[in-house]
């Protein structure tokens, strides 16, 4: 069964020659990545016990970039030392990937496929589903997908939208048609998950939860922050078992 959403995959597609625009269609996620990579990394050295302190402080971990797009995350990830795998299903969005981290001189492995196509040998110590499981067609096997590609202990972080009136004010009325953050129609409320619901699905799947963040923008300064408001954004991570 695929958990590929064609009319998303097509949406993003059309967007992709945009990735590494800081002032493009995906300046969103470009203010919002130094707070991501920020928390991601220090979960990964508290979850893995590792040194903060060397120059590259995730060497030695594999980490699965699931909805890579571009490669926002994959890259400066791999200049912390991990070994990047992002995949996507979009094929123009991982075009586009490669050729940035050629350029950049980074050794980044890019597959054009979903997770119920991947076919890896080892399994991955992390998992990255960032903003992208309110975009699939079905979430439960998609996250049952990722279970079979994550070590035993391994961490799965899925960032994505609570679904309440708040945040279809902020998230669709405000940065879509309001801010114009965001191109009309990029998130559908339906596909909205609370932390909740999907707690429940990823504990089906062999996964206990670690903790829920909330990631807030503030307007004055333009940047993001974790918060322990989860009523809009949110981060979950979640352990392997």
């Amino acid at each position: 069964m695929t958990t590929v959403n064609k009319k998303e995959i097509e949406k993003f597609s059309i967007l992709a020659k945009d990735w590494w625009n800081p002032k493009g269609k995906f300046e969103p996620l470009h203010l919002f990545n130094p707070t991501r990579i920020k928390f991601i990394k220090e979960k990964l050295i508290f979850h893995f016990k590792l040194d903060p302190d060397i120059l590259l402080p995730l060497r030695g971990l594999k980490i699965l970039d699931i909805g890579c797009g571009g490669g926002l995350l994959c890259e400066p990830l791999s200049r912390l030392g991990a070994e990047m795998t992002g995949i996507d299903a979009s094929n123009i969005s991982i075009g586009i990937a490669k050729l940035h981290s050629k350029k950049m001189n980074l050794n980044i492995k890019y597959i054009h496929c979903s997770p119920e196509n991947l076919s890896f040998k080892n399994k991955f110590d992390v998992i990255l589903n960032m903003e992208v499981i309110e975009h699939v067609s079905n979430v439960n096997v998609f996250i049952q997908n990722c279970s079979k590609l994550i070590k035993k202990n391994g961490i799965m972080f899925v960032a994505t939208i609570n679904k309440n009136l708040k945040s279809y004010f902020y998230a669709i009325l405000g940065a879509e048609y309001i801010l114009r953050w965001l191109p009309i129609g990029t998130h559908d409320w339906e596909k909205f998950l609370t932390p909740q619901e999907l707690e429940i699905i990823a504990s089906k799947n062999n996964f206990v939860i670690d903790e829920v963040v909330g990631m807030k923008y503030n307007l004055f300064s333009k940047k993001w922050h974790t918060t322990s408001d989860i009523s809009v954004n949110y981060i979950s991570t979640f352990s392997a078992n």
